[in-house]
């Protein structure tokens, strides 16, 4: 299991429900969150693949920025 630690600009409830149906449909994906209280939106996504580079693809397609930590 990989886990990946992203900066992004999800931020509230809102951003989260757009955001979900993006990350949830990626097979790769095992379990996500994003720690809102956190000044850096801390994205934390647990995955099969070390796939950083589609995860920042789905989460920039969702219309969010997001970079490694």
């Amino acid at each position: 299991m990989n886990i990946l630690k992203f900066k992004t600009s999800i931020n509230c409830a809102g951003c989260l429900a757009k955001v979900s149906p993006f990350l949830n449909a990626e097979q790769t994906i095992e379990k996500w969150e994003v720690d809102t209280s956190e000044p850096e939106k801390i994205l934390t996504v647990e995955t099969d693949e070390s796939n950083a580079d589609r995860v920042m693809s789905i989460v920039k397609s969702a219309g969010f920025k997001i970079e490694k930590v």
